[in-house]
């Protein structure tokens, strides 16, 4: 089963951090509180959707350093900003770098929740995406590789019998090889065959 989605709190300031615990819990989103960015770095976190409320100005590694290393191990967890001390620069920094959101301290209670809601419902987005996505990639895999060369020309738009000569071999077979091709993919026509492969990152073949 999918993990329950959770909200990351990442503050050096304990009273803040139990204030944000206490405004979540109340809401009924369930928060993990971390005081330090390198206690939070070294936390392993469960399969789920999830989000990460982030204060900037911190010692020894500041929020947009937090964002920086997440962003460096591939994690896709949106952050929402939280600062006392932030300028213009600074959150268009942050929000350059896939920020879903920057608020101020003190910070407003409906504009958290409701920043917190946005960057949940990223998080399972992105987690839905990430299934879809392995779901092709096996998809792809089990085609075999004279499969994969009808694939490339196949969504390049081409008839069977220029498939055949390009690839030395008789229509008949090229039309076996797409069917099986299509029925692997689980597709039922050209252009959902394009919409797959361009997700897959897969050119056409010239």
């Amino acid at each position: 089963m999918t993990a329950e989605p959770v909200v990351y709190l990442l503050d050096d300031e304990p009273d803040m951090l139990k204030a944000l615990a206490r405004l979540l819990h109340a809401q009924g989103f369930q928060a993990q509180c971390f005081s330090s960015a390198r206690e939070f770095l070294a936390h392993e976190r469960p399969d789920g959707p999830a989000c990460l409320v982030l204060d900037v100005a911190m010692p020894e590694i500041d929020g947009l350093q937090v964002q920086e290393r997440l962003r460096e191990r591939g994690a896709e967890l949106p952050i929402v900003f939280l600062t006392g001390h932030g300028d213009i620069p600074m959150s268009v920094c942050a929000l350059k770098a896939g920020a879903e959101d920057f608020l101020t301290k003190p910070v407003n209670a409906a504009d958290l929740l409701r920043a917190v809601k946005g960057a949940l419902q990223r998080a399972s987005d992105q987690q839905v995406e990430r299934k879809e996505m392995a779901a092709l990639r096996e998809r792809l895999a089990s085609l075999t590789p004279r499969e994969r060369d009808v694939l490339g020309h196949v969504i390049a738009g081409k008839l069977n019998k220029q498939i055949a000569a390009d690839l030395g071999t008789g229509e008949q077979n090229i039309k076996v090889h797409r069917g099986r091709l299509m029925r692997k993919m689980g597709v039922r026509s050209l252009a959902e065959l394009v919409r797959l492969a361009e997700r897959l990152g897969i050119p056409p073949s010239g």
